[in-house]
């Protein structure tokens, strides 16, 4: 028996997606601007898009620089997905929303 296979359309979650738990880790330097930006963009795209299928640790590489190192954090803010696979790294404030949304896997290239 075959079964039918949904494609997204540009813009959707991609239907194997739609279920899946978000590990995420935002390193930042104390609570400067740019840090509380990307603390509340991120925070803005998950509970928009993942509605709870998401676990966000904030990170501030003042207080753990072990840490930061050991993940290979060469600026900040850097967003890193653990999961699901692939990890993936962001730098910057996340204020571009369709670049971030599209590099966690959360919205196809429109191209």
């Amino acid at each position: 028996m075959k079964t039918k296979k949904k494609t997204a359309m540009a813009g959707q979650i991609p239907e194997e997606k739609e279920k899946e738990i978000y590990i995420l880790r935002l390193y930042v330097t104390g609570l400067t601007p740019k840090s509380q930006r990307a603390i509340k963009n991120i925070k803005n795209i998950c509970d928009a898009h993942l509605g709870g299928r998401y676990e966000l640790e904030v990170i501030d590489v003042y207080k753990y620089p072990a840490l930061a190192k050991g993940e290979q954090v060469i600026a900040t803010p850097t967003l890193i997905k653990k999961l699901p696979l692939p990890l993936r790294s962001f730098i910057g404030d996340l204020s571009n929303t369709d670049r971030v949304l599209f590099g966690l896997d959360l919205r196809l290239n429109e191209k």
